[in-house]
Order: C-alpha cells, then structure tokens, then sequence
C-alpha cells in the first residue's frame, strides 16, 4: 500500500515556480514529527547525503536534520520545500521493494522533481518521465547535475510525477483499497499496486 497523497496537503506546484533559489531539498529526522535530533545518534542518510553534496559541484542543497541543522515541520517544512526544485526520497536503511518514507509524498506531490533509489522497484509504478531512478551515489549525483541544468525537462518530468501520484495514489484511491480489503468487497477497478 503506498503512501497516500492528498491535494489538501500536497498544495505546491514547484514545477511552475522559476524563483526557486534551492536545486536539491533533503529533510530528515529521527522520527515521526520528532521536534528535534536525538543526541548521540547517527543515521547513515546524513553520510550518504554529506558524499553526495561532496561530489556534486555547482548544485545548491537545502538540508536539514543532518549536520546539526534541526528537522523542519508544518509551515517552516512548506515554505522550505517550495523554494526547492528537485528532492531526494532516501528511507532509512537500504532500499526495500515498494518501500519510502512518507517524503515520497511530500517531494512529488508538490511537484518537485523526485530521485528514487532503482532498487525500490517504484519504476513499477513510475517512468522515468515521471521520476528519476539512480543506482549509486554518483549516477544519483551526475543525474542532479543534468537536470539543475535542463529547467524544461526537469519541470515536464516532475509535473508527470505529480499528476500520476496525485491520480494513482491519493488518499481517497488508498482509502477505498483499505475499506475493500477489510471487509472483503469486490473492486471493478485495480489498484496499481496490486499484483506486482
């Protein structure tokens, strides 16, 4: 079941947007609405994120949770987030089939150009002219680099991105997956996730 997206929430439209000074946003935290970071833990994103920043040269990150840089939530994450053109979806641990975070939702949902680990198999769900798949490190930096460069296609595959995960995995198409499984009805529509 995928995490559902919502247009009440998911507001933004970054692909219209041409003031966004930031090219790449990356949050992280050590749970759930946790206000801060805990101290004394580490979380191997944050290495994977401070490598990435490394390697890729002329690129502007906007990153928090890491560095001690403290989580953002509710409007500092938004007002965040809408400055940025392209993020990151980067789960805990190693990448799962069909697993992410709750990020997924938040980066393609408001219409930011999303890169996802190939590994997670969403190109099941996505092409790459809705998302961006990458297999290492520096595929995922060269990747970022390209498309800081190319406005016009980063915009075109980030608004695909948007329009398919708001039709396919909003809450009201997850809502009635759930409703349909727990009490055993019958759906005429198949859900995208099924059966892959």
């Amino acid at each position: 079941m995928p995490n559902p997206t919502d247009p009440s929430f998911e507001i933004l439209n970054n692909y219209e947007n041409d003031q966004c000074s930031m090219d790449v946003f990356f949050a992280l935290s050590h749970g759930v609405h946790r206000g801060i970071l805990k101290p004394g833990k580490h979380d191997e994103r944050a290495d994977f994120v401070n490598r990435l920043v490394e390697v890729t040269p002329n690129v502007k990150f906007d990153l928090y949770g890491i560095n001690n840089v403290q989580p953002i939530w509710a409007d500092s994450f938004l007002k965040s987030i809408s400055n940025a053109k392209m993020g990151v979806n980067l789960s805990r641990g190693n990448p799962i089939k069909y697993y992410s975070s709750d990020r997924i939702t938040q980066l393609i949902g408001n219409g930011l150009l999303t890169f996802i680990h190939k590994d997670t198999l969403y190109n099941n769900f996505f092409t790459n002219k809705e998302v961006i798949f990458y297999s290492n490190l520096i595929d995922l930096s060269e990747k970022i680099q390209r498309f800081a460069r190319d406005d016009k296609a980063r915009k075109k595959i980030a608004k695909n991105g948007k329009i398919k995960y708001m039709k396919y995995f909003n809450s009201t198409v997850v809502a009635d997956y759930i409703i349909n499984k727990t009490f055993e009805l019958k759906n005429k529509d198949k859900f995208l996730w099924e059966d892959k």
